[in-house]
């Protein structure tokens, strides 16, 4: 075709024997056609490419695929099981029982007869008063006694005498009175003359002062040459450290929920004080002994508004020292129907804690729950949550909530299975 169309435009062309100026328009015309037979080729090739290229393109087409099917997606079917419910609490040790140290009597301190920190055994010796004011107060009470007991006699010897004289009227009968008011007195002042032996004696023998239980001895506050203060200044104190007390403060929000959930049989609970209690250090490490609840307190402490719990805890390896900070899980409450999920299912909204539930027509719900406390890699679900019910722990970017989903068995790790041995809360609450 454009081969015709570059002829016909050939067969146009003037005659070159015309004159000049019908040379000149000649050319003119030639020249006119000559662009146009080219621009006409240009938009034929162009046209032709254009062809081919579709008639390629429509050969290269592949097979057209389906629409893609609901993303698929790994859930995890709820169940119930019996757990441990442990709480943590922190603890502080103490001595079970602490004794203090102080004189008796006043006096300047002449002697200490023990080792600062160490142990001593009941009865030991541990100061001494400077006994000499004592022992002279002691002998001078002796003295006074021997003396009334003297006057005793006396008065007893007199009214033996008088008394018959009266029968035969040798005496009057004042005379017999005052034998009888004179023995009367001697023996008040006998009974009197030994309480104050008694008391010198007691002063005497207290200006050395003994150990009045086995334990640790703690350092000394007063030294040698100090005045002592009767029953004022502390000298020292006996801790006994085996066994321990390890006291714990509970919350009254704890004692309110731990009620609550004791009531609508969520919790189970022995005896309260059948109560035992494991210790973790500061360190992480754990205590060997377990302990056991000594003491409920039967109130709340107005400054803390708490209540305190007493442990009793067996330290024969005096691991545990008086004042130490310890971690404490009361161990003893169970959870009947408790339901675990897996960490990663639990994500956080704008109103808390939330699942992804896959219902039975596979389509995706956004379930509010309540997320307590957790136990190794899973979360304990108080609220929210039935068993038997399926929530996706992998794929939750492939999701949207109400679409459909192909719902596929995830694979548990067995190092996560939790086999209900115990559950560490987040939060210390509850209690008996």
């Amino acid at each position: 075709m454009v081969r015709e169309q570059v002829c016909e435009h050939s067969s146009l062309q003037p005659n070159t024997s015309d004159s000049v100026g019908g040379q000149d328009e000649a050319n003119t015309r030639s020249a006119a056609w000559t662009f146009r037979s080219v621009v006409g080729r240009i938009v034929a090739i162009g046209i032709v490419s254009l062809g081919a290229a579709g008639s390629v393109a429509c050969t290269q087409q592949g097979p057209s695929f389906p629409p893609p099917g609901p993303p698929e997606v790994e859930v995890v079917t709820v169940s119930a099981q019996s757990l441990a419910d442990e709480p943590e609490f922190i603890g502080q040790a103490e001595s079970s029982r602490p004794v203090e140290i102080r004189s008796q009597v006043t006096g300047i301190l002449k002697d200490l007869f023990f080792q600062e920190g160490r142990d001593v055994k009941k009865g030991a010796p541990l100061y001494r008063i400077d006994p000499l004011p004592f022992e002279a107060a002691y002998s001078s009470g002796k003295a006074k006694v021997a003396q009334a007991e003297a006057r005793l006699v006396q008065a007893k010897q007199n009214l033996a005498r008088v008394k018959p004289l009266l029968l035969e009227q040798a005496v009057s009968q004042k005379d017999v009175d005052d034998g009888i008011a004179e023995d009367l007195a001697a023996k008040a002042a006998l009974q009197a003359a030994k309480a104050d032996l008694i008391k010198a004696k007691f002063d005497f023998d207290n200006t050395l002062i003994t150990a009045p239980s086995s334990g640790m001895i703690e350092r000394s506050r007063i030294y040698e040459g100090r005045l002592v203060s009767a029953q004022t200044d502390l000298l020292n104190v006996i801790h006994r450290i085996d066994p321990m007390y390890v006291i714990v403060s509970m919350p009254e929000t704890y004692l309110l929920n731990r009620r609550r959930e004791l009531a609508e049989k969520k919790v189970e609970s022995p005896d309260i004080y059948k109560l035992k209690a494991a210790i973790t250090f500061a360190d992480g490490s754990q205590y060997p002994q377990e302990g056991t609840l000594d003491l409920f307190d039967v109130g709340l402490r107005t400054e803390t508004g708490s209540r305190n719990g007493r442990f009793v805890f067996p330290n024969p390896d005096r691991v545990l020292l008086p004042g130490q900070f310890v971690k404490v899980r009361v161990k003893g409450y169970t959870k009947p129907a408790a339901i675990l999920v897996p960490q990663r299912a639990v994500q956080q909204g704008p109103k808390g804690s939330m699942v992804f539930v896959v219902g039975p027509d596979d389509k995706v719900e956004i379930r509010p729950v309540q997320a307590s406390s957790w136990q190794g890699n899973q979360w304990l679900i108080d609220e929210g949550l039935h068993a038997g019910e399926r929530i996706i722990v992998e794929g939750m970017h492939k999701i949207a909530p109400g679409a459909p989903v192909k719902p596929v068995q995830a694979n548990r790790d067995p190092a996560s299975e939790m086999s209900a041995k115990r559950i560490s809360p987040s939060k210390t609450e509850g209690a008996q």
